[in-house]
């Protein structure tokens, strides 16, 4: 079941964020960059991001943010325990559906170098646009 997260699902979340095994950053890493539950909490009711989690009998499977005013996709993690059962696809759809109704024309991304997250966003539609410092940079046309 997909749902537009709530700032309650924020620890659950961090926990599927720092979970993974590709892309992983921890809570400390993640702070370096400026992200934290609370500056997600402030970008979420201020409306700059838009975030949606898949549930799994009951626990955040995984979950996908946006950037709309930028047509961004900010992040989308699934919790290893879940990965191939389609939340990510289901969530990359929502976060598509969402920017093209805001708008939006095209959707980019970053994901890490070597990653399967490459193949799964070329998969879907997403071609590389660059790549630099082991990140590889993506966009489709949405509209």
């Amino acid at each position: 079941m997909i749902r537009l997260a709530r700032i309650d699902d924020l620890p659950a979340i961090t926990r599927v964020r720092t979970s993974v095994r590709e892309n992983h950053l921890s809570v400390e890493q993640m702070a370096e960059r400026g992200i934290t539950e609370a500056t997600i909490a402030a970008a979420m009711r201020s409306g700059n991001i838009v975030a949606w989690i898949s549930e799994s009998l009951g626990n955040i499977a995984a979950f996908a943010m946006v950037e709309p005013a930028t047509g961004k996709l900010f992040a989308l993690f699934t919790d290893p325990s879940h990965a191939g059962h389609g939340h990510g696809e289901e969530l990359l759809m929502e976060a598509e559906n969402h920017l093209r109704a805001a708008g939006c024309r095209n959707i980019t991304l970053d994901t890490g170098e070597g990653t399967s997250a490459v193949g799964f966003y070329a998969k879907r539609g997403f071609i590389v646009t660059a790549m630099r410092d082991g990140d590889v940079f993506m966009a489709k046309r949405i509209s």
